[in-house]
C-alpha cells in the first residue's frame, strides 16, 4: 500500500492503473479507523482492482469547533489496518491541499436534509457532499463505499450522485457492531469505560424495540424507545424518528411504507453517538 498526501500524486497514480483498465472503488474516511472501517475496505477490495481509502477529518461538516478539534487522529494505525485490508493507496492530504480556497459550494437536498441530522448539525451535509463531490472528482471512482451506520449521509449522497453527472455506483454496507451491540464508532475511543457501558442501552433500546414494535402501533414503539434513553443512566436523548427510508420522513403507521427506520442520536457525556435500526425492507 501507498500512502499519498498530494492531489498531483493521487492523480497521477489512477491515471496508470486507468490505461491498464483496471477498476477503482473510493471509501472515503475521516481516519480513527476500526472494524467497521475494515469491512468497508474488504469489500471494495474484493469488488475492485485498486482501492483508494482517504483519510481525512473534514473540518466542513463540523458546526461543532471543539467536537472538530477532539476528533481522534491515528494515521499511523489507519495506515497499518489498510494496509492489512488490502487497500491500494491511502490518501492523507492536509487540510490546505483540500481546501487551498473555501469552497463556497452549496449542496441542498430537501427533504432528505432538512430532518434529524440536518436539523441538529446545520451545515453538516452541504460539508459532507463538499468534501465527497471533491473525491470522486479526484478519484472517480468505479465504486464508493458508505456504511449504513450513517444512514442519512449514506440517502443524501446517493442523491447526490443522482442530481450531479457522476457515473458511480454507491454501495452501501451493514452496520458493524460490537459483540455487545454497540456500533463501532471513531467516537467511541472518547469514551470512558463507564460511559462505554452506558452508551450499550442505544443499542439495546433499538433492538429491543423491534419486537416491541411487532404487537405495538408505531407511536408505542418510538414512545418505548425514547423512555428507555430518558430512564437510561448517562445517556441524553437527541432525537429518535422513526421514518421511511428512502424518504427520511416521519411515518406514523407500519403499513406507511415498506421500507421503515429507526434513527436515533444521543450524548454519552460529550460524545454524540449515532445508531439506527430497520424495522421494516
Amino acid at each position: 500500500m501507498k500512502l499519498i498526501q498530494t492531489i498531483s500524486e493521487l492523480r497521477t497514480e489512477l491515471e496508470a492503473f486507468r490505461k491498464e483498465g483496471k477498476t477503482i472503488g473510493l471509501v472515503p474516511t475521516m481516519g480513527a479507523l476500526h472494524a467497521g472501517h475494515a469491512s468497508l475496505v474488504k469489500r471494495a477490495v474484493a469488488e475492485n482492482d485498486v482501492v483508494v481509502v482517504s483519510d481525512f477529518v473534514n473540518p466542513t461538516q463540523f458546526n461543532d469547533q471543539n467536537d472538530l478539534l477532539k476528533y481522534p487522529r491515528t494515521l499511523e494505525a489507519d495506515c497499518a489496518l489498510l494496509e492489512s485490508c488490502g487497500a491500494t493507496l491511502a490518501f492523507a492530504p492536509s487540510v490546505e491541499e483540500i481546501y487551498p480556497e473555501p469552497d463556497t459550494r452549496q449542496f441542498s437536498y430537501p427533504p432528505l436534509d432538512t430532518v434529524m441530522e440536518g436539523k441538529f448539525r446545520p451545515g453538516h451535509f452541504n460539508g459532507v457532499c463538499q468534501i465527497v463531490s471533491k473525491l470522486f472528482l479526484m478519484v472517480e471512482p468505479d465504486r464508493a463505499y458508505f456504511g449504513e451506520k450513517d444512514f442519512q449521509q449514506l440517502a443524501i449522497i446517493r442523491e447526490m450522485v443522482r442530481k450531479y453527472p457522476f457515473n458511480i455506483q454507491i454501495v452501501g454496507c451493514p452496520i458493524v457492531r460490537e459483540e455487545d451491540g454497540l456500533a463501532l464508532s471513531s467516537r467511541n475511543a472518547r469514551l470512558t469505560p463507564e460511559q462505554r457501558k452506558e452508551a450499550l442501552q442505544i443499542s439495546r433500546a433499538l433492538f429491543a424495540s423491534v419486537d416491541f414494535g411487532r404487537s405495538r402501533i408505531l407511536r408505542e414503539t418510538k414512545e418505548y424507545v425514547e423512555e428507555c434513553i430518558r430512564r437510561a443512566s448517562g445517556l441524553e436523548l437527541e432525537y429518535f424518528e422513526i421514518v421511511d427510508g428512502n424518504t427520511l420522513q416521519p411515518v406514523n403507521a407500519w403499513d406507511e411504507s415498506n421500507y421503515i427506520v429507526g434513527c436515533m442520536a444521543a450524548y454519552c457525556g460529550d460524545v454524540r453517538l449515532i445508531d439506527n435500526i430497520k424495522y421494516k425492507g
